[in-house]
């Protein structure tokens, strides 16, 4: 796995496509006056703020643990994600506003076969970005690299509405068409925007791991219970590309500390390797003393003592 200060490299990309992006819509809108070309040159705007809040992301990702921060600061992606979706909610009330006051007031579009060959080109740039992003988000385990290119990806289908609408208003002359295709964008980009903000909320209460891996893991456990060797309090969270796991090992209160060592070390290694960048935490405890299976919430709550 990269590590976050290498993964700034696609950052970079990403800023670089969306102040090319930018340049190119509001070329295209200026030609054509259409409000469905502006809405997406304000996306962009909007992509290009993302992409620079993922790199100070980044940045604060790749700091090492600290005193103050023992598990690291890999939460720090999430933020940027969640920023993001917020600003994809400010940027679809500016094309709905945008797009109301064109529905009052229509206007003909100009140059219309020109501002779309600039517009087809800007969501070229777009595609192969958010390509190479999403490719290296889910490589890399980046949420925020990986919010960044389905933001980008949103982007081009969104382009390409809006290409569809300003053609169809040279074919038809229906002028109110434009902000119409306009105002479905803007619904369009809330719903990825609740989705972002939606999903960066939940991976900061320390969500569980994805279904696959806790597959993995159970397998692992599975093949090492015996009738003497028992687990419980298993509990997983996820922090950005960081993998942190918890578990009792019940053994034969008769075993060495020594053997007891042994199998945790065996067991830890195998979910190391099965679920890489995961931090692994195992507790040994008597298989016979009934405390131990009593030691199962997720807090152990002491009884108060007797007055």
């Amino acid at each position: 796995m990269a590590k976050p200060t290498s993964l700034a490299r696609f950052a970079w990309l990403s800023i670089a496509t969306a102040l090319a992006t930018i340049a190119l819509k509001a070329i295209a809108y200026v030609m054509t006056g259409s409000v469905g070309l502006l809405s997406d040159a304000l996306e962009s705007l909007v992509n290009l703020v993302a992409a620079v809040l993922a790199l100070l992301m980044l940045s604060v990702s790749a700091r090492p643990p600290d005193e103050d921060h023992a598990y690291g600061h890999t939460k720090a992606e999430y933020f940027a994600s969640g920023a993001e979706g917020v600003l994809i909610l400010v940027a679809a009330v500016a094309i709905g506003w945008a797009a109301v006051l064109r529905l009052l007031e229509p206007h003909a579009l100009e140059k219309v076969g020109l501002g779309l060959v600039v517009s087809t080109f800007a969501s070229i740039l777009n595609f192969l970005a958010a390509r190479i992003l999403l490719a290296a988000g889910r490589r890399y385990r980046s949420i925020a690299l990986e919010a960044d290119a389905q933001h980008l990806l949103t982007d081009v289908w969104t382009s390409a509405g809006v290409l569809v609408a300003v053609g169809a208003v040279s074919v038809t002359g229906w002028q109110r068409l434009d902000p119409i295709i306009a105002l479905l964008v803007a619904v369009n980009i809330v719903r990825t925007g609740v989705s972002l903000v939606k999903r960066s909320a939940v991976a900061l209460l320390d969500v569980a791991w994805a279904p696959p891996e806790q597959e993995v893991l159970r397998s692992i456990l599975q093949k090492h219970e015996r009738p003497e060797v028992k687990f419980h309090a298993i509990r997983t969270r996820q922090a950005g590309a960081r993998r942190f796991v918890s578990l009792h090992v019940l053994v034969p209160g008769r075993w060495t500390v020594a053997q007891g060592h042994d199998l945790s070390e065996r067991i830890e290694s195998e979910i190391r390797s099965a679920v890489p960048h995961s931090t692994v935490e195992t507790h040994i405890e008597p298989l016979e003393d009934p405390a131990s299976w009593e030691d199962q919430d997720l807090d152990r709550i002491e009884e108060p003592p007797a007055s």
